[in-house]
């Protein structure tokens, strides 16, 4: 890349294979879409700057890609990875190398599938430490831990995933949730299943904790231990101390913990956070266990508390607490403007069988939308369609503000059979370099929840957040220390409020992470024009880019 001098960075090779793995969880074997057949998958290590190359080859019949989370990939949209948005899947027995640079990129990542619900088996760590000689903003922890959150289901996910589209309505919840793959005691055939880490008393460790669950948000503690904030998305924070954490899908948070407590062994607990009124949920916690060297083997773990599964409260009062480590550079005037709702919608029922096919509410069909309309995947990648000039994959008229102004949050209590959200793959077009700031307000039209909203190719600042309705009059805004984010909770019945600058060429997704809602429609796409000259400039698409 034009702004990185030649030997400043070191290049790092992976190689992925993409095959099915027999597994066994929960009593129940099952064969498993994994990478090098492990799950987790493998943890890619980097350095600040570093070029990461990733040879990614299709042993399965299923098509995929790998998201690189998180990394803003600059001038290298061609290797984002989310399936139909930058390239095309890779199809059986097909290869496509991802080749970009981590630049300015420091902290915990992760990679997944994007296509489908493989991200449920295929997804991985992804830590970059700062450059040789540059300490972390805090004292150096005795050990580093990667902790990933996860949801599992005994049956395949990808027939979950076709069966769950046909029916029309809700998917099934996990059969259990799993902390680095593994359930732990609270399951069948689990007592063995168990992550541990062996501490030594008085030492302090850091946690790096992933969310990778498919379609629930999690809270996160250690029985009697504190945890303290110390990185959000892969960006330093101001340290933050709080006895549990919550992750929705797409986040990853650093904290630091001390042995502090008497010797014994100790549970680390994943257990919901249920925000959406009627959904169904799992509700037996994923257990690991938090150690002291020289407790009793077989010693009984002391139990972690977590929240209600709906404790808004808990969840405000984290997000209260992330600050940016130094004051930052946020835009303060706005170029483009956009007030974006996000909920669920239900769609007529057109079925000739509507008790197969219209198991939503009302008897109708699920659905999701930003500004009430639904995105619907192309069938060649948007970032091609848009590089080549192909027409007809694509609009241009995402509506910047809703078709229509009401009381979002409380708005029609009885939910008709047809909510009127409309279907197309409609984007918006950003100029090189503008100020964007998006209001996300989360609307009950089927009911209100947090939705983790990401956006790729950038972390955004988020200036602000609230309940209710968004009301540009009383909205407090944080321009500051404001947390840098690529993934943000939209608050149940609330708002956020967030800026970027839109300096990196290319087409950029932005949608839920619960992958149901991503699935019925809830997302949209962002194409940053060049700017001027080689730096502000899309390159070419690579040589082996897979054909649709």
């Amino acid at each position: 890349m034009a702004q990185l001098p030649r030997g400043s960075s070191t290049s790092r090779f992976y190689d992925f294979k993409v095959q099915t793995t027999r597994i066994t969880k929960l009593c129940n074997t099952k064969n498993m879409v994994t990478i090098n057949g492990i799950f987790p998958g493998p943890v890619i290590h980097a350095q600040e700057d570093d070029r990461i190359v990733v040879k990614v080859t299709n042993k399965t019949p299923y098509n995929t890609t790998i998201h690189w989370h998180g990394v803003r990939q600059r001038r290298s949209c061609w290797f984002d990875g989310p399936s139909y948005i930058t390239q095309c899947p890779i199809q059986a027995g097909q290869t496509f190398t991802y080749d970009f640079t981590l630049v300015n990129q420091k902290g915990t990542f992760f990679w997944h599938a994007h296509v489908s619900w493989l991200r449920a088996t295929v997804y991985g760590a992804f830590v970059v430490y700062p450059k040789t000689g540059v300490p972390y903003p805090f004292t150096y922890p005795h050990e580093e831990h990667i902790i990933i959150l996860g949801e599992y289901w005994k049956q395949d996910v990808v027939q979950i995933e076709r069966t769950t589209a046909a029916s029309g309505g809700s998917p099934p919840v996990a059969d259990a949730y799993t902390i680095n793959g593994n359930p732990g005691p609270n399951y069948n055939c689990s007592n063995n299943d168990v992550y541990k880490i062996d501490v030594v008393p008085g030492k302090t460790y850091l946690l790096r904790l992933i969310s990778a669950g498919l379609n629930s948000e999690n809270f996160f503690a250690i029985a009697n231990h504190k945890l303290t904030i110390v990185e959000a998305d892969a960006e330093y924070t101001k340290p933050f101390t709080t006895d549990r954490v919550m992750l929705g899908p797409g986040q990853a948070i650093n904290v630091l913990v001390t042995a502090d407590q008497a010797i014994g062994k100790y549970s680390m607990a994943m257990g919901p956070y249920s925000s959406a009124k009627g959904a169904a949920f799992q509700d037996t916690l994923a257990i690991a266990h938090f150690k002291y060297l020289g407790a009793v083997t077989n010693s009984v773990s002391l139990p972690a508390q977590l929240p209600s599964v709906s404790d808004n409260l808990v969840v405000k009062t984290i997000m209260d607490g992330l600050r940016s480590l130094n004051p930052v550079n946020v835009p303060t005037e706005i170029d483009t403007n956009f007030f974006i709702t996000i909920g669920l919608n239900v769609q007529k029922c057109h079925s000739k069988t509507p008790n197969q096919n219209c198991q939503g509410i009302n008897h109708g069909v699920m659905a999701a939308s930003m500004n009430n309309i639904s995105f619907i995947m192309p069938k060649i990648s948007l970032l091609e369609a848009y590089y080549k000039k192909i027409n007809g994959s694509f609009t241009e008229d995402f509506p910047g503000v809703p078709l229509k102004f009401y009381d979002f949050v409380n708005g029609p209590n009885n939910i008709p059979n047809d909510t009127q959200s409309l279907n197309g793959t409609r984007v918006k077009i950003l100029e090189y370099g503008s100020r964007v700031q998006l209001i996300l307000q989360d609307t009950g039209t089927v009911t209100t929840e947090n939705h983790p909203i990401h956006l790729h190719g950038f972390s955004f600042y988020v200036v602000g957040y609230g309940t209710g309705n968004y009301n540009p009059q009383a909205a407090r805004f944080n321009l500051v220390d404001p947390p840098y984010m690529n993934t943000i909770g939209v608050p149940v019945g609330g708002w956020t409020a967030i800026r970027f600058v839109a300096d990196n060429p290319g087409v950029w997704f932005m949608h839920c992470h619960l992958d149901i809602h991503q699935s019925w429609g809830l997302g949209t796409a962002f194409i940053v024009k060049n700017g001027k000259g080689e730096v502000e400039t899309l390159p070419p698409p690579p040589a082996d880019l897979p054909r649709c």
